[in-house]
C-alpha cells in the first residue's frame, strides 16, 4: 500500500485495547469500597446505564491524587500501540481516543508512552482530601444507552470511513454504526450476535501485521447501512479465541 492519506477515521476504545489491564477497573478495585462491583454487575446485566453505575462508583472512590496517578502508572500500553499509530499517521488516518472510563488515566498513560492523541473519556474530578466525583462532558441526550461518553458523536462523517477498535459493551452502539470493527472479547461476540462486520483480533500486533488487508477491506465495505450481516473471515485472525471480559 502506498504512503497517500487514507480516508479513514480510527476511533481507538482506551480500557482492555490500548491498554490490555483495564485502568478504570484496576483504580476501582484498589480504591473503592467492594461494593462497587454489585454496580458492575447491574451494569454488564443491562439494569443499569454506565453512566449512572460510573457516576456512583466514583463516589466510592477514597484515594489522594497521588495515589490514583500511582495506580494508573501500573498498568502499561499495548507494546505494538505506539508502532500501529505510526502506521495510522504515515497514512493521513485519523486515530482518536474513546473511552467511556477516565480521562486523567489516558492523558497521563498516554503522556508516559510518548503518544499525542486526540482523546474524549468522563471526566475525573478530584474534589479535595480523598474524595472524587465523574463529570460527563462528552455525554448525550440523544444517547439511548446513557452512556457516560456517547462514542457514536465520533463518527465519521461523508466520504471518510469510520473503523472501531474495541473489546467491550461501551464499543457495542458505535461499532454497529461504523464501517468496520476490530475487535476483541465481549465486542467480538457482540458482533457475531449481531452480524456486525468485524475482524477479531488478539491486540495490536495482529492489527499491524494486517494494515494493508484490513484499512483496504475498510476502504471497500458498502456503507454501514446496506452491510451484509456477516463477519469477516481473516487469515492468521482466529475468529473462534473470544473471552469473556466485559469492559
Amino acid at each position: 500500500m502506498s504512503s497517500s492519506r487514507l480516508n479513514i477515521r480510527v476511533l481507538v476504545d482506551f480500557d482492555g485495547t490500548i491498554v490490555p489491564g483495564d485502568v478504570t477497573d484496576h483504580v476501582l478495585g484498589t480504591f473503592a469500597d467492594p461494593s462497587w462491583l454489585e454496580l458492575e454487575k447491574a451494569w454488564q446485566s443491562g439494569k443499569m446505564n454506565s453512566r449512572d453505575c460510573m457516576a456512583a462508583q466514583v463516589d466510592l472512590i477514597r484515594a489522594t491524587p497521588s495515589d490514583i496517578a500511582r495506580a494508573v502508572s501500573e498498568r502499561d500500553i499495548d507494546p505494538a500501540f505506539p508502532e500501529f499509530v505510526a502506521r495510522c499517521k504515515a497514512h493521513g488516518m485519523e486515530v482518536t481516543v474513546v473511552s467511556d472510563g477516565f480521562d486523567l488515566a489516558i492523558e497521563t498513560t498516554l503522556k508516559r508512552a510518548g503518544l499525542d492523541l486526540p482523546y474524549f473519556a468522563n471526566s475525573l474530578e478530584w474534589l479535595g482530601g480523598d474524595r472524587w466525583k465523574l463529570g460527563f462532558p462528552n455525554s448525550s441526550d440523544d444517547c439511548t444507552k446513557r452512556a457516560g461518553h456517547c462514542k457514536c458523536q465520533r463518527l465519521a462523517d461523508g466520504a471518510t470511513r469510520t473503523v472501531v477498535i474495541g473489546d467491550g459493551r461501551s464499543d457495542f452502539c458505535v461499532a454497529a454504526k461504523s464501517d468496520l470493527v476490530l475487535s476483541k472479547s465481549s465486542l467480538t461476540n457482540h458482533c457475531v450476535s449481531q452480524g456486525l462486520r468485524h475482524i477479531a483480533i488478539s491486540g495490536f500486533a495482529d492489527v499491524v501485521r494486517t494494515f494493508d488487508s484490513w484499512t483496504v477491506e475498510a476502504l471497500m465495505a458498502p456503507r454501514r447501512q446496506s452491510l451484509p450481516r456477516r463477519a469477516i473471515p481473516h487469515a492468521g485472525l482466529d475468529l473462534s479465541k473470544r473471552q469473556s471480559h466485559l469492559h
